[in-house]
């Protein structure tokens, strides 16, 4: 009889160790893997979400009642043009780009409009779900690889897109201004008493921009004489910084202003994937505890039970060191099951479960695999090391007097 004959035979006669040691591997392994999963992928969704919304700080006068953010520069009040100058030069850790606005009412073919003025080069900074209007050049995002985990690293974090050229004699179309009206790239069109040309209809973003007019923001600082003003000044910040201090920073840089940020998704999410964070480590200790425990206990009771068997091997010439790893091996072999069974497990609750907890979608990471089944035979195996060593120490003498 063979060392492979011997170990399958001990698992077929003693399954009930064998199930308990496994199902413990299982559960600790399923929960961290799922966790894991889940964790991931918010990470990305965080990154993701952020970009799509384009800016997560504005900067309003200190008189604004924010109702709605996304047209928060609806509300008539005004403050000077030269804060974007002074934010721009504050070289602020996180500031990734800056948008100035200025809305006012206008007609367009006797249709009431909201013209808004931008600067080239920065509005576009914070709308990257306008990237499809070819008018972008590359501008590097966030430098934070924690704003967009497994995309590369951190020099591929959120790219944004800028407007190379926007003259003060044209104009932007909404994507609903432009379907409703029928103009499109090359028409002229009258506003505020000035003709100004279509250089692009924007494609849909599914906000309140859709209905807009944009155009140079002098330009529309002269037709609407209201002087060298702007209602609101959009940041795009990285998420991490607009977590950890960037609005008191410019709170405290801008004293006469409001400064606002969408604390919901930045806030709530990156606090969520520190929990999620967190509670994998804790999973992780809880698998080597009980793991450990489930393993050693079971071997432990094996070894008393195999008393007389060790003995015997070892009168007819087994080798200490044999009879240590026909109990190591069996624990490997607990060990590699546990931790295979519990990564598909554990990838089948973050894919179905998972993904409807947190809304996003979730998809199994081979590289917890490794993980898991490598994690779960350390454990299992080092849980085993004593009781086996204690097993090869028995006197073949001793194991016989057993009744």
């Amino acid at each position: 009889m063979n060392f492979t004959t011997l170990v399958w035979k001990e698992i077929r006669e003693r399954p009930m160790a064998m199930i308990t040691g496994l199902l413990t591997i299982t559960l600790g392994v399923a929960a961290l893997v799922a966790i894991r999963n889940v964790a991931f992928y918010s990470e990305r969704a965080v990154a993701r979400e952020l970009e799509a919304l384009g800016a997560n700080v504005l900067v309003l006068p200190q008189g604004v009642t924010l109702q709605d953010y996304y047209s928060a520069d609806l509300h008539g009040q005004t403050m000077p043009e030269e804060l974007v100058q002074q934010l721009a030069f504050s070289n602020l850790e996180g500031v990734e780009s800056l948008a100035p606005k200025l809305c006012v009412p206008a007609r367009l073919d006797e249709r009431g409009i909201i013209l808004t003025g931008i600067l080239p080069q920065s509005e576009f900074q914070a709308k990257a779900a306008w990237q499809s209007a070819n008018l972008f050049s590359p501008h590097k995002g966030c430098k934070k690889a924690r704003c967009s985990p497994g995309d590369g690293g951190a020099e591929s974090s959120p790219t944004q897109r800028t407007v190379q050229e926007l003259y003060q004699h044209e104009a932007l179309l909404g994507a609903d201004i432009a379907e409703a009206t029928g103009h499109k790239v090359g028409d002229k069109v009258k506003l505020l008493g000035e003709t100004l040309v279509v250089s692009a209809v924007l494609p849909s973003t599914g906000t309140v921009d859709d209905g807009r007019v944009f155009a140079h923001l002098h330009t529309v600082q002269r037709l609407a004489k209201v002087g060298e003003v702007v209602n609101c000044i959009e940041i795009m910040g990285c998420c991490e910084d607009v977590a950890e201090g960037l609005v008191q920073q410019l709170a405290d840089m801008l004293p006469g202003t409001k400064v606002v940020t969408i604390s919901q998704v930045v806030q709530t999410q990156v606090s969520v994937n520190r929990l999620m964070e967190r509670l994998s480590w804790l999973f992780l200790v809880i698998l080597i505890g009980m793991a450990g425990a489930s393993i050693a206990n079971s071997t432990i009771a094996n070894v008393r039970e195999r008393r007389r068997e060790i003995g015997t091997l070892m009168a007819i010439g087994a080798t200490p060191h044999f009879v240590s790893l026909l109990f190591l091996s069996k624990a490997v072999i607990v060990g590699c099951l546990g931790g295979l069974f519990g990564y598909v497990l554990g990838s089948t609750v973050a894919v179905t479960i998972g993904s409807q907890w947190t809304g996003i979608p979730v998809t199994p990471l081979p590289i917890l695999a490794a993980v898991a089944v490598g994690g779960a035979m350390l454990v299992s195996t080092a849980a085993a090391w004593w009781p086996a060593r204690c097993a090869a120490a028995l006197d073949p003498c001793m194991c016989f007097q057993d009744g």
